[in-house]
């Protein structure tokens, strides 16, 4: 301790040597304080200068170094201070883990100066990047005030890297100091629970003389302190009697009034449901507890604070106080289970005489182990010898160990009739056999001497099986009302339904909610009073607390569950921020300024996009997460990302193109491939397309890209309309046109300039084929007015005579006869219809197909077919 002491005096000259302007300076300054925390090589001794022989220090850059460096002194000698209490003989589990504390907020703060130093050291690098290297030989010099530059920044960057150092060694000191403090502490644990202390009558004989003599003392001291509360604290403890009955009726008649509702049993209800049961145990049981042990914690705080409590009075006090908790928890637990006079309302099928003996068994388990730690308190208080809390612990194991078995014998188990006031069954066999081996472990463990051991298995007993009671009721409670349908029929959900009128939908998902919400609070209060009665201490569950809110370290990456939520926040702020503005500007710029209706959705989509990833940045950002920290990982899987994604990143960035370039927009008629519709969203990945059958085909967006799209209102919504029209040879091809011309010129959408237009396009086999084409300004109006043209047409040819031919087809089929070489006409088929009738054939035709007589191999099917215009044969 005294080479400890010797070699931490002279840190503060080392520290400022190692300020020096050198990095070889930087560097053994680090290995010089990382060799006082070992401690172990002679070697190292040897390095160390004294103060007299130590280089001058250079003076330090900027006042955040000089900050920095007098923090950082500071916090070495909190070490040395916080070492050297560990090191201390006698030092119990309550100043090691004040000492843990001490340690954990000295890293927290060694921390704090190298985050304070690393925005300088960016600076600084950042710096003499854009300076670059200095000349090599052979090179024309640099200017000057350029050098001057440089090795200021050198210099600097050195007292930045030594400090640097030196905290980070600090840190990694503090490390080991606080591992070395858990397991110090474990140590202890394990040795006061597996202390043995020899058990015999004489042991009893001296305990019961010393219970006398406590007794008398203890009741001495409470005479003497309510004296002096009277006399000389009468006002501050009404004071506090005030505020503690004020926040008793705050916390007991406020948790009536807001949560009645929710475990209050209703008599009238003969059949409960089994959520209602199991609500009223869980908020019951949760409620009334918390408001007790609300009450207490302000009453025994308020006495604190006011000075009323004296030393030797305020840890039975406290213990008395923990003791009501307790029992009261048990029995509110029981009460909630076990419903001894309420069978409607009982959770577990028990017979009444079972519940009521179960109910009795646990209270009274609960009274004689906080009757056990209120004496115990009350001996270390009255400084009582230790053989007096063996004693009482011995009893309290022996009693909790009988109360145990003779559980096992009982008949609780509900009659298979299902009436509860009939005798009821016995344990089943496994049951029967645990409640009887802990009970005999339990007596079996105090006998040997391991009293210790015995009272915290007892206490475990009571403890942890009252917590996890209650949070499996937590869990059973969460899980009933999350199902579909059931937090609908609770009272908060018919509530909801008639204040917000929410429909199936809404309230199942609120149920879901409520559910999770359910499991948050079983798991938040039942963890902390497990660890407590495991031997934690509140400065550690608050450390714990801090560490998860605020530090949760993965590799390199720092974050926290605080930031998490602040970044949560953030994201959802600048998200409804980014909606908002989206909104504003195309209702109130885009649209007072008559914007094209695909420019402004461009607009919109791009504005949302990049509001979005500003707003991951941010909330990025706020959670801790160092994008820096993702890179190596991100360059290690851009490979793969980039043969696995490519079809996505192909369409991302296609959707880009298609929202910069805007080759079609939302309400374009366009056509690609095999798909033609009207586009109704353009997003970064696909593209929307609604056809005129009202079927939405999703395109992705590099089809659009790399083919060909036909666009019909890409510039303007003019387009050109044909109408095919055939006549009969009859006709005049004059009167024709001039009549499609005058009938398309009496439609008011039809544009005059381009002029409509009539093509005489061919001389048919069957007809006159003409083309009437024409523009209008909207060609969605094309369908409609072709649709009349036709049937204005048609009217005006038949008023003018003018026919319209259709073609048909005749079909002979000559056949020869093998054995008399002679030839029948076996048929005669028109594929269309006639308006002269079938035709018949003149028998000189017939005489003409039929082929030679010496005609050895004829051929034995010959088609022959011909067209005719109406009236006339075809065939001659």
């Amino acid at each position: 301790m005294r080479l400890l002491t010797h070699r931490f005096r002279f840190l503060p000259v080392l520290l400022l040597a190692l300020s020096a302007a050198t990095v070889a300076g930087s560097l053994t300054g680090g290995h010089a304080f990382a060799q006082n925390q070992q401690q172990a090589q002679p070697a190292q001794q040897s390095e160390l200068q004294p103060a007299a022989q130590a280089p001058q220090p250079t003076q330090l850059a900027n006042g955040l170094l000089e900050t920095a460096v007098a923090d950082l002194a500071k916090a070495k000698k909190d070490f040395a201070s916080i070492e050297g209490e560990s090191k201390e003989e006698g030092a119990d589990d309550s100043a090691l883990v004040a000492l843990s504390g001490r340690a954990d907020e000295l890293n927290r703060s060694v921390a704090a100066i190298s985050a304070r130093l690393k925005p300088r050291a960016t600076e600084i690098d950042a710096r003499l990047t854009q300076l670059g290297a200095p000349p090599k030989e052979g090179q024309p010099p640099e200017a000057a005030i350029v050098t001057q530059e440089r090795d200021r920044l050198n210099a600097e960057r050195s007292q930045i890297s030594a400090v640097t150092v030196d905290a980070d060694n600090l840190v990694a000191a503090s490390n080991r100091l606080v591992m070395q403090l858990v397991e110090m502490r474990r140590k202890l644990f394990a040795e006061t629970l597996f202390k043995r202390t020899g058990v015999s009558a004489t042991t009893f004989e001296d305990a019961g003389t010393a219970f006398v003599n406590e007794g008398a003392e203890f009741s001495t001291a409470v005479t003497s302190w309510i004296g002096f509360v009277v006399k000389a604290k009468l006002g501050s403890l009404l004071t506090a009697l005030f505020l503690s009955l004020g926040a008793a009726l705050l916390f007991l008649s406020g948790g009536y009034r807001l949560f009645r509702r929710y475990y209050v049993r209703d008599e009238n209800i003969e059949n409960p449901p089994y959520i209602s049961r199991l609500s009223v145990a869980f908020w019951s049981t949760l409620i009334r507890t918390l408001s007790l042990v609300a009450f207490l914690v302000t009453s025994f705080f308020f006495l604190s604070n006011f000075n009323v409590l004296r030393p030797d009075i305020a840890p039975v006090l406290a213990a008395l106080f923990g003791f009501i908790g307790l029992v009261y928890f048990v029995g509110r637990l029981a009460n909630a289970v076990f419903a001894p006079f309420r069978p409607h309302w009982r959770l577990v099928k028990l017979s009444n005489k079972g519940a009521r003996s179960l109910s009795w068994c646990m209270q009274a388990m609960a009274v004689v182990n906080g009757l056990d730690y209120v004496f115990d308190r009350i001996s270390e208080s009255m400084g009582s010898p230790v053989v007096v809390t063996v004693a009482k612990s011995f009893f309290a194991a022996l009693l909790i160990g009988l109360i145990l078995i003779a559980a096992s014998f009982g008949s609780p188990i509900l009659a298979k009739n299902g009436n509860p006031d009939a005798p009821g069954r016995r344990w089943p066999h496994g049951m029967a056999i645990i409640l009887r081996v802990l009970g005999t472990l339990l007596i079996f463990t105090a006998f040997i001497g391991y009293v210790g051991l015995a009272r915290f298995i007892a206490t475990q007993l009571i403890v942890t099986s009252a917590v996890l009671a209650t949070m499996y009721l937590g869990f059973q409670l969460g899980k009933s009302v999350s199902r579909q349908g059931v937090f609908a029929e609770t009272i908060i959900g018919r509530f909801l339904e008639s204040r917000f009128a929410l429909g199936d939908v809404a309230l199942d998902q609120a149920g879901l909610g409520a559910g999770l919400a359910t499991y948050a609070v079983a798991l938040m209060t039942g963890i902390p009073l497990i660890l407590l009665s495991w031997g934690f201490h509140i400065q550690d569950l608050e450390l714990i607390a801090y560490r998860l809110f605020t530090e949760i370290r993965i590799g390199n990456i720092s974050i926290s569950l605080v930031g998490i939520f602040a970044g949560v926040l953030l994201f959802a702020g600048g998200y409804l921020v980014t909606r908002w503005f989206q909104r504003w500007l195309d209702s109130n710029v885009m649209a007072r300024g008559q914007v094209d209706l695909g420019v402004r959705n461009s607009v919109k989509t791009g504005i949302g996009y990049l509001g979005v990833a500003v707003a991951s940045i941010i909330a990025i950002s706020a959670a801790g997460i160092d994008l820096s920290s993702l890179a190596l990982v991100a360059s290690a899987l851009s490979v793969g990302i980039g043969f696995g994604l490519q079809n996505i990143v192909s369409n991302f960035v296609s959707g880009l193109i298609l929202l910069v370039e805007r080759p079609f927009k939302v309400g374009d008629w366009i056509v690609s491939g095999t798909s033609e519709g009207i586009v109704k969203r353009i997003s970064v990945r696909a593209t929307e397309i609604e056809t005129f059958r009202k079927q939405s085909i999703i395109v992705p967006n590099s089809e659009l890209i790399n083919g060909s799209v036909g666009n019909w209102t890409h510039r303007n919504r003019l387009a050109r309309s044909e109408i095919p029209v055939s006549v009969s040879f009859d006709a005049d091809p004059q009167r024709v046109m001039d009549i499609l011309l005058e009938l398309v010129r009496g439609i008011p959408k039809v544009l005059r300039n381009p002029e409509p237009h009539v093509e005489f396009l061919r001389i048919g086999p069957s007809s006159l084929d003409f083309e009437m084409r024409f523009y209008l300004s909207d060609l969605s109006d094309g369908m409609e007015i072709r649709n009349n043209l036709r049937i204005d047409i048609l009217k005006r040819f038949r008023e003018e005579g003018i026919a319209i031919p259709y073609p048909h087809q005749e079909l002979h089929i000559v056949r020869d006869s093998k054995r008399g070489r002679q030839t029948d006409l076996l048929a005669t088929t028109n594929l269309a219809d006639s308006a002269d009738g079938p035709e018949v054939v003149p028998e000189d035709l017939i005489k003409d197909i039929a082929p030679p007589a010496e005609e050895e191999l004829p051929q034995p099917l010959e088609v022959r077919s011909g067209v005719r215009r109406r009236g006339k044969a075809s065939a001659q």
